[in-house]
């Protein structure tokens, strides 16, 4: 069988949408769909999905709260699949999305795998024209690491990995950012699986813009605790994005796209200051804690 863990902070309103895309869904083999959250609001809900489906495997546990890495550490003690896929309490995704996660498995050197996150918003937005070009852009160097067969970073929004080879996630770096090197040292390849569509709504203001990315980024700069970063093959660092910056212009179809173009590459710029400024000048690193942005539910 398989474990697919959805994690949940506070997400009464939203979890509905997730639980109702994986168990709506015609997925082969057997599985046991765990819910994790630490307040009674989402909690009920799941709630609610287990009551009205006694034929289905719906298990739901109250984390302490401390935080996503920490509550999957509890959880991977707990897990019976052979295949451990996550998700957010916050997306839902595609039909038929966790069979192709699944088909990735089949080829015995993968270890890890991650699906595809899309945005909800359409370009109509500044905001929403930022995720559609971050997205399509990390799709795309996804596509061409696989096809190269070279290492590739995995979304937290899903993505999963064989069981019983990681028994614990470090708590101050991003465990979709540790867990594939991890696997990358223990001799796995990383795979991509396109057609595991996952449906994100994305922050629509600046504040929230700044906080998630910045947040995330800080979660790549603690990688230097576990791996040797002179050797480990890395895809989000500065320099690798200075590089990718005139292929950002291919992209806009519009003068005011272009525009809205070059604020992304400025809005870029202050976060990875931002981020020098917190970790090297006042020690602030990523910690693991739940931490809700309004604007994405």
């Amino acid at each position: 069988m398989i474990s697919i863990i959805i994690t949940s902070f506070k997400e009464p309103d939203t979890i509905k949408y997730t639980i109702e895309s994986i168990i709506n869904q015609q997925i082969k083999e057997d599985y046991e769909l765990i819910i994790t959250a630490p307040d009674d609001e989402t909690l009920k809900v799941a709630k609610s999905y287990q009551t009205k489906n006694p034929e289905k495997t719906i298990n739901l546990y109250r984390d302490p709260g401390k935080g996503k890495s920490y509550a999957l550490n509890l959880l991977l003690k707990k897990t019976l699949g052979r295949i451990i896929i996550f998700t957010d309490g916050d997306v839902h995704i595609s039909n038929n999305s966790i069979n192709e996660l699944i088909n990735e498995f089949k080829d015995e050197k993968v270890g890890c795998v991650t699906g595809r996150p899309i945005p909800q918003e359409d370009k109509s937005t500044k905001y929403g024209y930022w995720s559609n070009l971050l997205f399509d852009a990390a799709h795309k160097q996804r596509t061409n690491l696989k096809n190269q067969n070279k290492f590739l970073e995995c979304s937290g929004y899903l993505w999963g990995f064989r069981s019983n080879l990681i028994t614990e996630i470090p708590l101050d770096v991003a465990e979709d950012t540790i867990v594939p090197y991890m696997f990358n040292e223990k001799g796995f390849k990383i795979s991509y699986s396109p057609l595991s569509e996952v449906y994100v709504k994305n922050v629509d203001n600046w504040p929230d813009w700044i906080k998630q990315k910045t947040r995330t980024t800080k979660a790549h700069e603690t990688l230097k605790n576990y791996i040797n970063l002179e050797t480990a093959p890395r895809a989000k660092t500065f320099l690798n994005e200075s590089k990718g910056i005139t292929n950002l212009f291919t992209y806009p179809k519009s003068p005011k796209e272009f525009y809205w173009t070059l604020q992304l590459i400025l809005a870029r710029l202050y976060m990875w200051l931002k981020v020098f400024y917190d970790t090297k000048l006042q020690d602030k690193q990523y910690t693991d804690a739940w931490e809700r942005v309004d604007s994405t539910k």
